[in-house]
């Protein structure tokens, strides 16, 4: 219900820029699939295909997940039961997508389902004995919070004639984010000695791999840097609003 009323408080009270971009036939027409040289785009435009190119292998990852999962019963695990409700909680992310997307004039924004091939492999990878699937699991949760610090740093710049719009991405943003964090402290906390070795070693080639299929990415972002900050993740980089409004396992707070 939280959730659910988050949401309501946003569209009830709606933001939208000053101005449409520049040309918003240029995000339709490169959102899922980059046609045009992505140097030709303007920086909002690239920020929100990068947005979506992003949030699409989410909801993708997430449906498999869920299509997976079994249904909550009175015998249901507290574990499989924190999983479900962090599950819940990722769907949740893509309507507050969308109203990023929305902030900009920008409507009828679906998630498209991904290739033949990457579709099933994100059905599979379910599947994995959780040994297998927790550490890289862990590692896309890390991802995502890499990836929402590093949006955050370049609003103030590339949203700059927009201060009504950049405060409202700022707070969808943070929303997500919040969440984000609490996901990569409920993942480390079960993953034990070997699998935090196995998800350290797996950091680097992970987010290589990833950028490597977004174009957009090297034109607003460091690769190298958030690579560094996947590696070096620490709490203390993290502001201390923020750590107030998600939750930390007790034995990373100071």
């Amino acid at each position: 219900m939280k959730k659910r009323d988050v949401l309501a408080g946003f569209q009830a009270h709606p933001v939208r820029s000053r101005r449409p971009l520049a040309d918003p036939s240029r995000f339709y027409r490169n959102h899922v699939v980059m046609q045009d040289d992505p140097r030709t785009l303007d920086r909002k435009t690239l920020l929100l295909t990068f947005l979506y190119k992003f949030a699409r292998h989410e909801y993708v990852g997430i449906s498999a997940a869920w299509d997976r999962t079994e249904r909550m019963t009175e015998s249901t695990s507290m574990i499989a039961k924190i999983g479900l409700y962090h599950l819940c909680e990722e769907f949740s992310h893509m309507r507050l997508f969308l109203e990023i997307f929305q902030t900009f004039h920008l409507g009828q924004v679906e998630w498209v389902p991904l290739g033949k091939w990457m579709s099933r492999m994100y059905r599979l990878f379910p599947l994995f004995p959780e040994a297998m699937l927790a550490p890289p699991a862990f590692v896309s949760e890390l991802m995502g919070l890499t990836v929402y610090q590093h949006i955050d740093s370049v609003l103030d710049d590339i949203l700059a004639d927009e201060p009504e719009a950049r405060n409202r991405v700022r707070i969808l943003l943070w929303e997500v984010m919040s969440d984000e964090l609490a996901h990569v402290g409920q993942r480390r906390n079960f993953l034990g000695p070997l699998g935090l070795r196995a998800a350290q070693l797996m950091v680097e080639s992970m987010y290589r791999a990833f950028f490597r299929d977004i174009p957009e990415t090297t034109l607003l972002f460091n690769v190298e840097q958030m690579v560094r900050d996947g590696k070096a993740f620490d709490y203390s980089t993290i502001t201390p609003k923020m750590l107030e409004k998600s939750w930390v396992p007790s034995y990373c707070k100071a």
